[in-house]
């Protein structure tokens, strides 16, 4: 059986929106490069229309080269609106508190886009709570815009659900200081750690507690039971081996592959009936993971900037020579040679 196509993940053409603001911030038509990448008008007015990953981190590349500016994704973070996470982001903006609204945006994020590597989450304890973006790494040019726009864009985006501007009591990011530390002042006083362990923006328990003065109880429990239906119909239908492959980004990483009897406590199945369930969908587990880490790998080799020693770590070869050898066994190419050729026809 053929695999289905992979990618590393798509989100709402409606984050497209604040990347032309920003753009048009500094004095530059954004047009022709929205027009370059096929978000025209009519794209872009497209119900449910997404953008690839690799391609959203293309774009916002293409805008940074155009204004000149590596901290677009910050002043990105000034135009965003809830709006533009649609239904999703609609329903957080009748939220009660600021708690349910950042709750919301978490756990509806599918509806306005996914990462097939990992999710964001919400951490709440006795003090405050996290919220944590996921993002592809390592860093570089192409992706720490993506980190910059989210971080900033959640601080800015529940401020509108608050009676007065958030301020975060912390904010971690993955990559290391960048030459536009200066650039993150506009995000209040607030201490700013790069080189962490997550990305993450920190409220207090206060600012999690602010009312909403927009909100609606009625309009808000409609907007609830609209995204669970949205959300119980894009997993209804997957089967076991969609539900594995969602299951396995996340857990490849770092040298290392997750096993069946892994994946099996994550599906809370025993490990002998996940294999007798496999083998009535026609597939074994193995032929599960060989076919996601090829599929990954053309994805990451194709459409990002990363060195083969990267995506080996990414999709949890021992070694760059391991996962080079795997590669030309998948494709009869090696990677180099696969890269070449695309970036021919591209």
């Amino acid at each position: 059986m053929k695999p289905l196509p992979m990618r590393l993940g798509d989100l709402s053409v409606g984050f497209v929106h604040s990347l032309a603001d920003a753009v048009r911030s500094h004095g530059v038509d954004p047009q022709p490069l929205l027009e370059q990448y096929g978000l025209d008008t009519a794209r872009l007015s497209e119900a449910g229309a997404r953008l690839s990953i690799p391609r959203y981190m293309r774009l916002g590349h293409s805008a940074i080269q155009l204004t000149d500016n590596p901290a677009l994704g910050l002043r990105m973070a000034q135009f965003s609106r809830l709006s533009q996470a649609g239904l999703a982001g609609i329903t957080a903006a009748q939220a009660p508190t600021v708690r349910e609204a950042a709750r919301c945006l978490i756990r509806f994020e599918a509806l306005y886009g996914s990462n097939y590597r990992g999710q964001s989450s919400f951490h709440e304890d006795a003090q405050g709570a996290w919220l944590r973006f996921y993002s592809i790494s390592p860093y570089n040019a192409y992706n720490r815009f993506v980190v910059d726009s989210i971080i900033a864009g959640w601080l800015h985006q529940l401020s509108s659900v608050s009676p007065a501007p958030l301020r975060a009591e912390r904010i971690e990011i993955e990559f290391e200081q960048p030459d536009y530390r200066a650039a993150y002042d506009v995000l209040g006083d607030c201490p700013i750690v790069f080189g962490g362990e997550h990305n993450q923006l920190r409220l207090s328990l206060s600012s999690l507690a602010q009312r909403n003065t927009e909100h609606c109880p009625s309009t808000w429990r409609h907007l609830l039971q609209l995204c669970e239906r949205e959300l119980e119909q894009l997993t209804r239908t997957r089967s076991l081996r969609e539900r594995i492959i969602a299951l396995l980004g996340p857990l490849l990483n770092g040298g290392r592959e997750p096993d069946l009897e892994e994946v099996a406590a994550r599906l809370k199945l025993p490990t002998w009936t996940l294999r007798r369930k496999l083998a009535e969908e026609g597939t074994q587990f193995r032929a599960i993971l060989n076919d996601t880490r090829r599929d990954l790998a053309m994805t990451y080799i194709r459409d990002t900037e990363l060195a083969f020693g990267e995506i080996a770590y990414l999709l949890g070869f021992a070694s760059a020579e391991a996962f080079q050898r795997a590669f030309k066994r998948w494709n009869g190419q090696t990677p180099g040679e696969f890269r070449r050729s695309h970036r021919k026809t591209a």
